[in-house]
């Protein structure tokens, strides 16, 4: 193999991270190639391959000092050796100590070698999550390697890191390859890529000191602090992570405003005529949020706009009124919803409000095939005034005459690449059009600054008046009889009710088994009541037929899966029952709730639960009945869960982080948007550095 290129790479300490990783010592042509599937071809992809978490193999724990739920190492002499095949092939070992204690060893996967290696007598140092099992604690499929003779047993010097990983690469291979890369660690006035007069006044650890911190853990390290996330190290590489991702997401937006926006500045007519013809007055929130999107439209730059707003605070109908303004400016608006139903209660909702003003709204969905698809097609190649529709929009063969403004409803619901294609089909050379952003689930105000640095935000932050507060309880599922009974009650005073079911996998066709078993239940037990039945397998027919049927009150009870967590309007439902509420994040269990409490009337939800509760299933149901504000529970939601899943795992590229954690690490942001405004105003060059060190080619679609 040539090694040119590798002195000319050795040549520069400056470019000695940009080499490729065959430079290193045994990383051959496979090694390489495994490495790429991780992202890792240059060396300094692989000073930033932080650890997933660390082992501590520093020291050996008596038996008898174990604890449950804990990671420990311990030496043993085996005691006894037992194979079983009632089941399925299992080996279990009993190692004792000198605390006079015993451990078991289980295996479910080994080979005849492996199990002749535990005879009575041996001596093995193992390394294991101490569980509770049938004889006592056991660890299953420990780290083990044998002692022999009467050697004592040898422990690591220092903390053992676990990086992530993958097939064909085990962890010891991998951190060889690590250790050789941090041999070439250049020092810090090199590594360096946040300027002084930006870094020192934060009093930031190195970032030489901080990358060795992590990979090699001093065997003194405050291992509490290492573990949580909170070691000096590891804020000194969480804030240049959360810096790359600020800046990524603003050059993004940089690139989009080079390109220029129709000017949506109509005469109002429309937008006069919908408001006049409302059967409400738009509170001083929606009025404020109108004005601010108005003011995006009326410039030549393309509108970047996030309207987050709480269940039933009315972004709709902001929605309508900035598609108006597209129409009366001659544009096209489309509005794009994640789901048949959400996007037809939308259609169903505009299509109330624009006919009155002579205006039809082309549908389109997957649902709609043959002659009526292509009718739609052709309704909007000609400059059919406003389309709403599913992911169907994206597809090729759906070509827009003068598309100015595109709407996306859900977004987190949306892949990257699906809102980039949306736009192009609305670009004409340099012209893109505006985009508009809803969300129902209120995002925490630290998420928001990071998840959507590219985008202006406005907040609903206003009920429409009239609205009642739900009052919320949970109830174990063994007074599900008394549940019952509370249907029949509010059904018998004139009020209808949801019953949903929930399955923690994510199946429709185990939750439609559900709903319909359910649904069984209820008719037999409420036989004086019409009961519904909706769920994702139903033909979109039936489904739209029982959602009529329940909107006009021919039904009192609907039986339904989280296909209604969003969309769906029906005032005088005043009770919410949420089956198996115990194995839903707080945002969809928030979204559930809001169906009702939309009348005059007080409405009640009923969290349904099985017993026993984990401690996250505990600490949810006490928020939802403790509250009902959307970004306090967003917040809650934040700290349990994690921002990834918040936002949905289909963001390609976007809050992936390493070592960086928004619930913990929410204090770092405001310097990060400091000194990241000061880069891009100042080093451009030295941002885009950062930019490649961290993200690489994956920056481009962050946040698109």
């Amino acid at each position: 193999m040539s090694r040119t290129p590798v002195r000319s790479a050795r040549a520069s300490p400056v470019d000695v991270g940009g080499a490729p990783v065959s430079d290193l010592p045994g990383v051959g042509p496979a090694l390489r190639e495994t490495l790429r599937k991780l992202g890792l071809e240059r060396v300094q992809d692989l000073w930033f391959h932080l650890p997933l978490r660390y082992e501590d193999r520093t020291r050996i724990t008596p038996i008898r000092d174990l604890r449950i739920g804990e990671s420990a190492q311990v030496e043993g002499v085996v005691e006894a050796v037992e194979r079983g095949f009632r089941y399925r092939p299992q080996l279990r070992v009993a190692l004792g100590d000198e605390s006079r204690a015993t451990l078991t060893l289980r295996f479910f996967h080994f080979n005849r070698a492996q199990a002749e290696q535990f005879a009575p007598g041996a001596r093995f140092v193992c390394y294991g999550e101490i569980r509770h099992g049938a004889h006592g604690l056991e660890i299953v499929h420990p780290a083990y390697r044998r002692v022999l003779g009467d050697a004592p047993a040898t422990t690591e010097d220092r903390l053992t890191p676990i990086y992530p990983t993958t097939d064909g690469l085990g962890q010891k291979r991998l951190a060889g390859v690590i250790e050789r890369a941090l041999e070439r660690l250049p020092p810090d006035e090199i590594l360096e890529l946040i300027p002084s007069d930006l870094r020192e006044p934060l009093r930031l650890a190195s970032l030489r000191e901080a990358l060795l911190t992590v990979h090699r853990p001093a065997p003194d390290v405050d291992i509490p602090a290492l573990a949580s996330g909170r070691h000096p190290a590891q804020q000194r590489l969480a804030f240049e992570e959360l810096l790359t991702h600020h800046l990524g997401l603003k050059r993004l937006r940089a690139q989009v405003r080079r390109h220029s926006a129709p000017v949506l500045t109509g005469d109002g007519r429309l937008r006069r005529a919908l408001r006049a013809q409302l059967p409400f007055a738009l509170t001083s929130a929606q009025q404020r949020v109108v004005a601010e999107i108005e003011r995006d439209l009326g410039v030549a730059a393309p509108m970047l706009r996030l309207v987050q707003g709480d269940v039933g605070s009315g972004k709709t109908v902001v929605a309508a009124l900035t598609a108006l303004a597209a129409v009366e400016a001659g544009f096209q608006a489309a509005l794009v919803a994640p789901t048949e139903l959400l996007a037809e209660q939308h259609w169903r909702n505009f299509q109330k409000w624009m006919e009155p003003l002579d205006l039809r709204p082309v549908w389109l969905s997957g649902k709609v095939q043959g002659r009526a698809r292509e009718s739609a097609r052709a309704a909007v190649a000609e400059g059919a005034p406003i389309v709403i529709g599913t992911h169907a929009l994206i597809q090729e063969g759906v070509a827009f005459r003068h598309l100015g403004l595109a709407i996306i409803d859900e977004q987190h619901r949306f892949g990257v690449h699906q809102r980039l294609t949306l736009r192009e089909k609305g670009r004409t050379g340099d012209v893109v059009p505006h985009q508009l952003v809803l969300t129902a689930t209120p995002i925490p105000r630290t998420l928001a600054m990071t998840a959507y640095a590219d985008l202006d935000v406005s907040v609903i932050d206003e009920l429409p008046p009239g609205r009642t507060p739900v009052q919320t309880v949970a109830i174990s599922n063994a007074r599900r009889g008394e549940v019952i009974e509370r249907i029949r009650a509010a059904c018998s005073e004139g009020r209808q009710a949801y019953w949903v079911c929930t399955l923690i996998e994510e199946s429709e066709q185990l939750e439609a088994q559900a709903a319909e078993v359910a649904f069984a239940e209820l008719t037999a037990a409420l036989p004086e009541l019409r009961i519904g039945l909706v769920h994702g397998r139903l033909k979109p027919k039936e489904k739209q037929a029982a959602m009529a049927q329940f909107g006009n009150g021919e039904l009192r009870v609907l039986v339904a899966t989280t296909v209604i967590e969003v969309g769906v309007d029906v005032p005088n439902a005043s009770l919410m029952v949420i089956e198996n509420a115990e194995r839903l994040g707080l945002a969809q269990l928030h979204q559930l709730r809001g169906r009702v409490g939309r009348g005059s009337t007080a409405s009640s939800c009923v969290l349904l639960y099985q017993t026993p509760l984990s401690q996250m299933a505990r600490a949810r149901l006490e928020v939802m009945r403790e509250t009902s504000d959307g970004f306090r529970i967003a917040e809650k939601d934040l700290e349990l869960r994690g921002p990834g899943e918040m936002l949905g795992t289909r963001q390609t590229g976007q809050l992936q982080f390493r070592v960086a954690d928004l619930a913990r690490d929410a204090a770092l942001l405001p310097a990060v948007q400091r000194v990241g405004e000061a880069m891009l105003r100042d080093h451009a060059d030295l941002a885009e550095k950062l930019m490649a060190r961290w993200i690489g080619g994956s920056a481009r679609f962050a946040g698109a």
